[in-house]
C-alpha cells in the first residue's frame, strides 16, 4: 500500500507544493494510502455561503445546482466552490481504514460526520439523489478519503442524522463564542436567527450572564420571530447587515453609547464587514464566522474609519467544538425544538 503524507499533500495534483485546501485540484481517486480513511458517503452539508452562491448561479433551478456541483468536483477532485472558496462537510459510513490508522478509536461501518471541510476532502460523486435546498443539504452516492489530519465525529445516538449534521456544520461558532465572551459583556450576534447565529446565542447569554447584554441581530421576518422565540437576547435588531450605520446607530442607541465588546459575524452574504466594525467598541473583538466575509475589505475597512478593534478569522475548528455544540442541543430544548423543526422534516 503507498505511503501518503500526514496532511494530505500526496494527493495535490495542481499546483505542487501546496496543501490540499487551497489546490486548484486534487486526486479523487478512491484507492486509499497507508493513512487514509475511505468513507461511502450518505450526505453532504454544502457550506451556507457556498450553497447561497449555487443557488443564485442555478436561479433555483435544482438540476442546475446538480449539474454545477459535478462539474466542481469533476474538475477540483473535491466540492471546492471557485467562488466563495468554501466547501461544506459530509456524513456517511467508514468503508475501510489503512493500517497506519488502526489504532483510531473507528471501525469499518461506523458513521460518522467529518469535521473538515469539503473543500480539502477527495470526494467522488456517482449520484445526486436529492437536494433540500431549505437546509443546504445534498444525498449523493459517492465516496471521499478523510486524511490522517483529519477531524470527525461519530454520530450521537440520541438525536436524527439530519440534526446532528446540521449541529456539526457550524460547531466551530458556538465553540469560539464560548471563548470570546465574559461576564458582563455586550455582545452583538450579526445573523443570530441562522442555524450557527441560535447556537452562538445560547453561548453569548450563558457567559455574558445576568450583567452582559446579548443583541441578537436578523434580517427576515422569520430570522427575527426565531431570536425572539429562543428567548435569549436581551435586545432585538432586525436590520440589513450590508447597511453598516443602520446598524451601528441601533446598537449605539440599545447599549447607551458604549457599543459591543464582541460581535459576532454568521450572515453568509457578502460586504457586512462594515456592519460588524462600526458597532464594535474600542478594543472589542469581532468574529468573523462566516466565510462570506472578505478579511481584506475588513482589514481595509477597520482602518479606513479608525477603528483599533481585534478581528479572528472563523476558524472552523475548536479543541472540542463538536461535544460543545452537540451539547447546546441537548441542553436547550427550546433550541433544539427550532432545529428538529427547521432541520428534519
Amino acid at each position: 500500500m503507498k505511503q501518503g503524507n500526514k496532511f494530505g499533500v500526496h494527493r495535490v495534483l495542481e499546483p505542487k507544493g501546496v496543501l490540499p485546501q487551497p489546490a486548484e485540484k486534487i486526486d479523487n481517486t478512491m484507492e486509499i494510502y497507508h493513512n487514509e480513511i475511505l468513507i461511502e458517503v450518505e450526505t453532504l452539508n454544502i457550506d451556507s455561503a457556498s450553497f447561497t452562491q449555487l443557488k443564485e448561479e442555478a436561479g433555483g433551478d435544482l438540476e442546475k445546482i446538480k449539474k454545477r456541483m459535478k462539474e466542481i468536483v469533476a474538475q477540483r477532485g473535491k466540492h471546492h466552490n471557485p467562488v466563495t472558496g468554501s466547501g461544506g462537510m459530509l456524513i456517511g459510513r467508514v468503508a475501510e481504514i489503512g493500517p497506519a490508522l488502526q489504532d483510531r478509536e473507528i471501525e469499518v461501518g461506523d458513521k460518522i460526520a467529518t469535521l473538515v471541510s469539503l473543500s480539502l476532502t477527495p470526494l467522488r460523486i456517482d449520484k445526486i439523489k436529492d437536494i433540500r435546498p431549505e437546509i443546504d443539504q445534498v444525498d449523493i452516492e459517492g465516496r471521499a478519503i478523510l486524511f490522517e489530519s483529519g477531524i470527525y465525529a461519530r454520530l450521537p445516538q440520541d438525536m436524527s442524522e439530519t440534526l446532528a449534521l446540521a449541529v456539526l456544520d457550524v460547531a466551530g461558532a458556538a465553540a469560539q463564542t464560548a471563548r470570546l465572551v465574559r461576564p458582563g459583556d455586550r455582545v452583538l450576534i450579526i445573523g443570530a436567527g441562522g442555524k450557527s447565529g441560535m447556537l452562538c446565542l445560547h453561548e453569548a447569554r450563558k457567559r455574558a450572564g445576568v450583567t452582559g447584554q446579548v443583541i441578537g441581530m436578523g434580517h427576515s421576518d422569520a430570522s427575527t420571530a426565531r431570536i425572539r422565540e429562543l428567548g435569549l437576547a436581551d435586545d432585538i435588531i432586525q436590520a440589513d447587515a450590508t447597511n453598516p450605520l443602520e446598524v451601528y446607530d441601533q446598537v449605539k442607541e440599545l447599549t447607551r453609547d458604549h457599543l459591543a465588546d464582541v460581535v459576532i459575524n454568521c450572515v453568509n452574504i457578502n460586504n457586512t464587514e462594515m456592519a460588524s466594525i462600526l458597532p464594535c467598541a474600542e478594543g472589542g473583538k469581532i468574529y468573523f464566522f462566516s466565510m462570506a466575509t472578505s478579511f481584506t475589505k475588513a482589514a481595509l475597512g477597520a482602518e479606513g474609519v479608525g477603528r483599533d478593534v481585534e478581528m479572528i478569522i472563523g476558524n472552523g475548528y475548536t479543541r472540542d467544538h463538536d461535544k460543545i455544540s452537540l451539547e447546546i442541543i441537548r441542553e436547550n430544548a427550546q433550541l433544539r425544538e427550532i432545529f428538529e423543526r427547521m432541520y428534519t422534516n
